[in-house]
């Protein structure tokens, strides 16, 4: 992993809400202290509104740590439910038994814990995370449980974390008391360019990066333009770039590795292709003739008849182009001497300033070795080793050699580099460029063929 190669104690990037890691833009920094206060003064029922992947697991995990000596605390993630349901998973989280259980009876169970939490001065908060997915039922349920009080305070303080539907269904006529009893509303903003730089670094730190700036300026803008400020997008998309930049052995992440990243993670191109093969169409594999459906003999003898006649024609005339097409003289040995091409499709016609690593082996030490494969390389005219790709716009060396071979290094690039004496710089490869790759290197250590489906130069070559 990259974790070694930077310098981190751990992963800063990862996807588990650790409020060790929650950076307070200020936004996060206000909702938290308003929430936190809200509770403090006993207001009863609190909201945070938030888009997908601002934080607000993360933000609410920090709102309990500050809590545990004061109040007790409950949080409940499994919103899809009813009422009846959300009253056992309350109970369940308080370890009670609530099997068999009518909803008359969870409530005085539940009277009682309020009770004897009063009694020894703790609160006790109830937050409800991913709340738009509870129905408007759930939601009166959680109303009514906000009835718990004695005259001079609410035995349950009750916090609704949620994304904007949330706010859409409280805004709705059906749910105007509840809506009346929130207090305070929290809400978190996408970062701006500068608090982008500033999550990033915390993060960074915060896993114990030690060096320099890691991300270049130019980069940092394209990360935050692409994912828009949002947090969770921003994670991933410097996961990716770590990565990258680990294989490529970049010790600084520019903006080049952060497009490629992106496109990477590109899924409304899948979804405007959604039938794009990942790998290349088998070189070579046979052109089944689609024969015309039997003819629906059904439809009377005389009829019936002619169509049978017709069927057995076409099969007949289907096997003698065949059979002289096979035989046709001279086809075996132009075939034989005759490389096959493939033609990728789709992806940067030069790899947008990528410098290549000089060391070898970046990828790791459990790939069978690379120099015995560079000696042994094929000459460049012996096709069984061999075989040629065109390089198509917006491709790159890196991206062929990954679609085609499986993996990518700086052995693999030199390897290149000998079957292509005429590439004298990796990163610049042209439009329609022929680059011939090895055909037997691929990441497990099998034959390109397998993975391909192209087929050995003694079998019949079709055309691609």
């Amino acid at each position: 992993m990259f974790l070694e190669f930077y310098k981190l104690r751990e992963q800063p990037f990862g996807v588990t809400p650790d409020p060790r890691f929650l950076y307070l833009s200020p936004t996060h920094r206000e909702a938290l202290a308003s929430l936190f206060y809200g509770i403090e003064t006993g207001r009863g029922f609190l909201a945070l509104v938030a888009e997908p992947g601002m934080g607000k697991t993360t933000l609410l995990f920090q709102l309990m740590e500050r809590l545990q000596r004061s109040a007790r605390t409950v949080l409940l993630f499994q919103t899809q439910c009813d009422s009846r349901e959300l009253l056992r998973y309350l109970l369940g989280s308080l370890g009670l038994d609530n099997s068999g259980q009518d909803i008359v009876v969870m409530h005085e169970k539940l009277n009682e814990v309020l009770a004897r939490e009063m009694l020894a001065g703790r609160r006790f908060v109830l937050i409800v995370d991913e709340a738009q997915n509870l129905d408007n039922s759930a939601l009166e349920t959680l109303r009514l449980l906000s009835d718990f009080e004695t005259p001079s305070a609410k035995l349950l303080q009750i916090l609704l974390a949620g994304q904007p539907e949330l706010a859409n269904k409280l805004a709705g006529p059906a749910l105007v008391q509840l809506r009346q009893r929130i207090a305070i509303l929290g809400r978190l903003e996408p970062f701006s360019r500068a608090e982008t730089t500033r999550y990033i670094e915390h993060r960074l730190r915060a896993a114990g990066y030690e060096g320099g700036l890691l991300f270049t300026s130019d980069a940092v803008r394209e990360i935050e333009t692409k994912s828009q400020g949002i947090p969770r997008s921003i994670n991933n998309l410097c996961f990716g770039a770590l990565s990258l930049g680990y294989a490529l052995g970049r010790e600084r992440i520019d903006s080049a590795i952060v497009d490629e990243v992106v496109a990477d993670l590109d899924m409304d191109a899948v979804a405007r292709n959604p039938r794009a093969s990942p790998r290349p169409a088998p070189v070579g594999s046979p052109l089944t003739p689609k024969l015309p459906h039997p003819p629906n003999l059904k439809s009377g003898s005389r009829s019936g008849a002619v169509g049978a006649f017709a069927f057995a024609a076409v099969l007949i005339l289907i096997g003698l182009l065949s059979f002289s097409f096979m035989f046709r003289p001279g086809r075996a040995s132009h075939e034989a001497s005759t490389p096959e091409v493939v033609e990728a499709t789709a992806t940067p016609a030069v790899s947008e300033g990528l410098d290549l690593p000089p060391e070898p082996n970046v990828l790791g030490a459990d790939r069978p070795s690379q120099a015995t494969t560079v000696e042994q390389a094929a000459p460049e005219n012996d096709s069984r080793n061999t075989f040629v790709v065109v390089v198509k716009p917006k491709q790159t060396l890196r991206q062929i050699s990954l679609r085609y071979l499986g993996w990518f290094d700086s052995n693999l690039v030199e390897e290149i580099r000998q079957l292509n004496p005429e590439i004298t710089d990796p990163n610049q490869i042209g439009i329609g460029q022929r680059i011939r790759l090895p055909r037997s290197r691929t990441s497990g250590g099998g034959s390109l063929a397998a993975e391909v489906g192209a087929e050995s130069p003694t079998s019949p070559a079709k055309k691609p």
